[in-house]
């Protein structure tokens, strides 16, 4: 099993930058790829960025592209906003062991957060 908890949300002014972490623990040694992922108040769950640690290939949804960077550090994972919007405005989950493609579907992975929230003033 594998335990996941982001930290670093809050409240920004619309061209703020926030930066969220995840923190992996339990049976990491299985992991090699983490998504983030945000759900706004009535909409579905979507994509925001994803690494693999191991190739080093990281990708985003065009929506953040350029404004948002997925790092990767020892057992945490980041996700450095800037410029953000209030679009940007949802609840950011992690999501960890990547059971089948593709990557940018939630339905992929097997371990989760349990959220953290951004909100973007405008």
């Amino acid at each position: 099993q594998v335990q996941l908890v982001e930290s670093g949300g809050g409240l920004v002014q619309a061209g703020g930058s926030l930066r969220l972490s995840c923190a992996a623990s339990g049976r990491t040694f299985t992991l090699s790829t983490m998504g983030w992922f945000r759900q706004a108040p009535g909409k579905e769950r979507e994509f925001v960025a994803f690494i693999n640690w191991n190739s080093g290939s990281t990708y985003y949804a065009d929506s953040v592209k350029g404004r948002f960077t997925i790092s990767k550090d020892n057992a945490i994972v980041d996700l450095q906003m800037n410029n953000l919007n209030p679009d940007d405005t949802a609840a950011y989950y992690c999501a960890a062991g990547l059971r089948r493609p593709p990557y940018y579907s939630d339905r992929s992975y097997a371990y989760w957060g349990q959220g953290t929230q951004v909100t973007v003033s405008s």
